[in-house]
């Protein structure tokens, strides 16, 4: 203790302060500053990457929903960290070394750890990158109606790791998004109500498809199904000869979601006036064919009685 009280140390700790302060203390308030300037251009970028994907994201035309400046905040908000996360490390790997401290064995500790973390850490690392670009991307949205690896239902949560599927029977599935293969989502921008009509092959098909435009127009006219239709019905026409019926293929074209409801009502309407109109709509059946050489079952009717001749 007696060194700390002589003339000769604090001669040697005022002249290596003061060396110090000339030589290393500049350098440490530039980095200082620099690091301030990174920070706040680093947010600022962030900030206009934010602004042109709102844009981007926006579907056609119209103005970006709150779930697409949801999604983006959450991405917004990881992109932040992790560019923050790096300019400090970087900042205190120069810093350290401006104050004379290796950080050799720092970054060979670091190393080690991160290896060993990585290691075991690979399936989450792979679930929180497969979610990142699937919120970047925007595949499915919360609220969508999707099939996730055959699984079919509405996406009640959309997170960085998983994603929370409830069935139409009330069933919760929950999907690791690295062990996702694929994802069919059946309403993002439009869906469509696509109906495949069987008639029976003494039909007149003019008559038919007319019917069937009629019936599609008629709901493009109501005031209950109009907001949610955006198009009338589109006829492709005979679409194939089947066993018992000529099968015509259709489609309307809907707001996202809205295709069952407008498909329920739409088969329904078009019940009653083929019915109205004597149209058959054929059911399968067979025909017995018993042969040249054996005289066929003949039947006819006489006062209500069926009797076999």
């Amino acid at each position: 203790m007696e060194k700390y009280f002589t003339i000769n140390f604090w001669e040697k700790f005022t002249n290596t302060f003061a060396n110090w302060v000339i030589t290393d203390l500049p350098s440490i308030l530039i980095l200082i500053l620099l690091l301030i300037v990174v920070l706040r251009l680093s947010r600022i970028l962030v900030s206009k990457l934010k602004d042109v994907l709102i844009k981007r994201m926006a579907y056609h035309d119209e103005q970006p929903d709150l779930e697409i400046e949801k999604r983006l905040n959450t991405l917004m908000g990881i992109v932040r960290k992790t560019v923050s996360i790096i300019i400090w490390s970087i900042f205190i790997m120069i810093f350290l070394q401006k104050i004379n401290i290796n950080i050799a064995p720092i970054l060979a500790g670091a190393g080690i750890v991160g290896l060993a973390v990585g290691f075991g850490a690979q399936e989450l690392v792979r679930d929180l990158i497969t979610g990142f670009f699937i919120l970047l991307e925007d595949q499915i949205r919360t609220g969508d109606v999707a099939i996730i690896n055959d699984t079919s239902g509405t996406v009640e949560k959309l997170e960085l790791r998983t994603i929370t599927v409830r069935d139409l029977s009330g069933v919760v599935h929950i999907f690791q998004n690295g062990k996702i293969n694929t994802i069919s989502n059946m309403t993002k921008e439009w869906s469509a109500f696509v109906l495949e009509m069987g008639v029976a092959y003494k039909e007149d098909l003019t008559k038919v498809t007319q019917l069937m435009q009629e019936v599609a127009d008629n709901m493009k006219e109501d005031d209950k199904y109009k907001p949610h239709m955006l198009d009338t019905m589109e006829i492709f026409g005979l679409d194939s000869f089947g066993d018992s019926a000529l099968n015509i293929k259709g489609r309307i074209r809907t707001k996202p979601g809205q295709q069952w409801s407008i498909g329920r009502e739409y088969r329904r309407r078009l019940k009653d006036v083929f019915d109205k109109n004597n149209i058959e709509i054929p059911f399968p059946h067979q025909t017995i064919y018993w042969g040249e050489e054996i005289e066929p079952l003949k039947l006819s009717i006489s006062d209500n009685k069926k009797t076999a001749v």
